[in-house]
């Protein structure tokens, strides 16, 4: 039986509290039940499968109940799913850490896991399933992965570190959840800008306040001509979370290292990189270090040009972090006859939602309809069924909430609030998807119109929610975007490409005033700034990737202030010279969650990119591949291993060509 997921439109924190603290003593129960089974009598359902079962309860309640801590309006909410969020995230951890389960196992396996026991039941183990084996070989490798087998004293130290990093984790996202930080500049300092985006901007006395939300933000640092005031906006985006996510971030590094230590492995990076396609740290260095060497000719020439753009514009040649962004906006409108602004004037986020999904559905065979009577937590969300293109009832559900509001989460993600999985009865659980996004907020005369950069967004984080929405995967632990971390981002990579295609982007761009279909001047620039500035840009992404690579290998130094000087050290080496002051460091959200593995973003774009050759053979809109895809790829969730997803679909090996291709080289 399908579970419930909440009211969220009326729910309070005790109800919260209840349902979280209930689904911790299902969980228990569970366990209970599953360790009580006499060990000659072990199956794969009375054990892995219960096993599973039982961290689904807790996982569930996890993403339905968690959400709420990034998106509710109410603090007390907010408060409640912060707390309970990092219960749940512990008692996961003990789930790992408990000798009866992991005893119960392996008298399934009929092994005694180094640990005495074993019920002799091999030969079941040994004619499981394809996808059941892997479920089995998964369930083990992280009893492993646990520290199982340390004597009671280690893992109870080894339990105190995990839960550790709970918290830490907890406390840093909180802190930029709540930060507030902008600059107040004068109307003569948003020369530059449109009118909408100044129309938009709260007014402090006689002045206009630029926040660091990505709306605001990132078209002041790309159009406003005071360089000055760009200075001072990046310089405060670049220190939000403050000292107290250094300090954080800083423990959190050393925690994970002795972890690390504990369980047998070089570095966290080697810990963490056993379960992913790339293995091992030093597969990782050679990835990025190649990809440096093949774009360090073309940044530098992008950095010329960028210089030559910015200094016609008349302003500085030196390229420092705050004058990138406006050289490359100027770049664009130069060399390339792209203007943002006035892309966006085309770009009504309705028209632009109708096109996703045109685009989507055509090429998945899926057809959207809005649900206007769901339980959501803000009155702006939006909610949609997903049904097939033939017809039929729906099958899946996905949330759209994409307005910033004080104390939501700040950037963007798609988040799986209900697994699509078979349930224990039989019965088909259909999954519930969500798309969180800070879009340009509608005014009271003007719709929200997108820029660019924001229509990408939206077609990459609904990759994300396709692969959610579309799982056909058994086992909870395999449903949807449940991959390697460094395959999970190669759909969401892939479907950017169809907000470069003239015709895609042609077929729903629509000037917000009068109708009229983007012209095809504007078409042509969109395709050509493509490759504008792609060296710097993706130097920029080797930037992070390499600290976020040597923050957590063998060789980085553990003391106070080393993040900062590592920081600084790494984005000098790639273009970036370092912000006097600044860390960085303190406000990226992807440092507990993608630790060490930050390279993923890059891993997966090689991969989508290539997957997208397929589309460039028959057109962006082929159903057939569209179909292909859907089922050798999204359907699949995590049950087959990226690379050989990749190869089905392609039919070959793999290949970087795509990717070269796609930023000129």
């Amino acid at each position: 039986m399908a579970r419930e997921l909440p009211d969220y439109a009326n729910v309070t924190p005790d109800e919260l509290a209840a349902a979280c603290r209930a689904a911790i003593e299902e969980c228990e129960a569970r366990i209970g039940a599953l360790v009580a089974v006499p060990g000659g009598e072990r199956t794969f359902a009375n054990t892995v499968l219960a096993v599973e079962e039982a961290r689904a309860v807790v996982r569930g309640a996890r993403a339905a109940w968690g959400v709420l801590a990034e998106v509710s309006p109410d603090k007390g909410l907010r408060e409640a799913a912060l707390e309970w969020g990092e219960r749940l995230d512990k008692h996961a951890v003990g789930i790992g850490l408990d000798e009866r389960v992991f005893r119960a196992v392996c008298e399934f396996t009929g092994s005694d896991g180094g640990r005495g026991g074993g019920g002799g039941t091999g030969a079941q183990a040994a004619a499981l399933s394809v996808v059941d084996a892997r479920l089995l070989r998964d369930v083990q490798r992280d009893y492993r992965r646990s520290g199982i087998g340390l004597p009671a004293a280690e893992r109870e130290r080894l339990r105190g570190l995990f839960d550790e990093l709970v918290e830490l984790g907890s406390g840093y996202l909180a802190t930029l959840a709540g930060w507030r930080d902008g600059i107040v500049v004068g109307r003569d300092e948003l020369a530059g800008l449109s009118e909408p985006y100044v129309e938009g901007l709260e007014r402090v006395g006689d002045g206009y306040r630029v926040s660091l939300d990505n709306p605001e933000f990132w078209p002041f640092m790309c159009e406003a001509r005071s360089a000055e005031r760009r200075r001072e906006l990046l310089e405060k985006d670049l220190c939000k979370g403050g000292a107290e996510n250094v300090a954080r971030l800083e423990r959190a590094l050393a925690v994970r290292s002795e972890i690390a230590g504990m369980l047998g492995y070089s570095c966290w990076a080697a810990y963490v990189l056993e379960t992913r396609m790339a293995k091992t740290p030093e597969t990782v260095a050679a990835f990025l270090d190649d990809l440096r060497a093949r774009i360090a000719p073309k940044a530098a020439a992008d950095l010329a040009e960028m210089a030559d753009a910015s200094a016609e514009a008349g302003g500085s040649r030196e390229m420092t972090q705050w004058e990138q962004p406006y050289a490359i906006s100027r770049l664009k409108q130069t060399r390339h006859a792209f203007d943002d602004s006035e892309v966006a004037e085309y770009l009504p986020l309705d028209a632009c939602l109708a096109g996703l999904f045109a685009t989507t559905g055509a090429v998945l065979g899926i057809r959207f309809e809005e649900v206007t009577d769901a339980s959501v937590w803000h009155p702006e969300v939006r909610t949609f069924d997903v049904r097939e293109a033939a017809g039929g009832a729906p099958f899946a559900r996905f949330h759209l909430d994409l307005f910033p509001r004080p104390e939501k989460y700040k950037h963007a993600m798609a988040l799986a609030l209900r697994p699509g999985r078979r349930s224990a009865d039989g019965s088909w659980q259909q999954p519930v998807a969500v798309l969180l996004a800070n879009v340009t907020r509608p005014s009271a005369d003007t719709p929200s119109l997108l820029r660019h950069g924001e229509l990408v967004t939206l077609f990459h984080e609904f990759g994300h929610v396709l692969h959610e929405v579309l799982a056909r995967a058994e086992h909870p632990r395999y449903s949807g975007a449940e991959t390697e971390i460094d395959f999970v981002e190669a759909p969401s990579q892939m479907l950017e490409h169809w907000c470069w295609e003239p015709s895609v982007v042609g077929s729903f761009a629509r000037h917000h005033q009068t109708g009229e279909p983007m012209p095809a001047h504007l078409l042509a620039g969109l395709a050509a700034a493509k490759t504008a500035a792609s060296g710097v840009l993706t130097m920029e992404q080797l930037a992070f990737a390499t600290l976020d690579a040597t923050y957590h290998s063998a060789e980085y130094s553990h003391h106070d202030g080393a993040s900062t000087a590592t920081y600084a050290e790494v984005y000098a080496q790639h273009g970036q010279p370092y912000v006097e002051g600044t860390h960085l460091q303190s406000g990226i959200t992807h440092l507990f969650g993608y630790d060490a593995a930050y390279y993923s973003y890059l891993w997966s774009k090689v991969l989508g990119d290539d997957m997208y050759t397929r589309f460039q053979q028959v057109g962006p809109l082929d159903p057939t591949t569209g179909a292909h895809y859907r089922r050798t790829v999204l359907e699949r969730g995590g049950t087959v291993d990226g690379e050989a997803m990749v190869r089905e679909f392609l039919g070959r090996e793999p290949s970087i060509d795509a990717f070269l291709r796609d930023i000129g080289l």
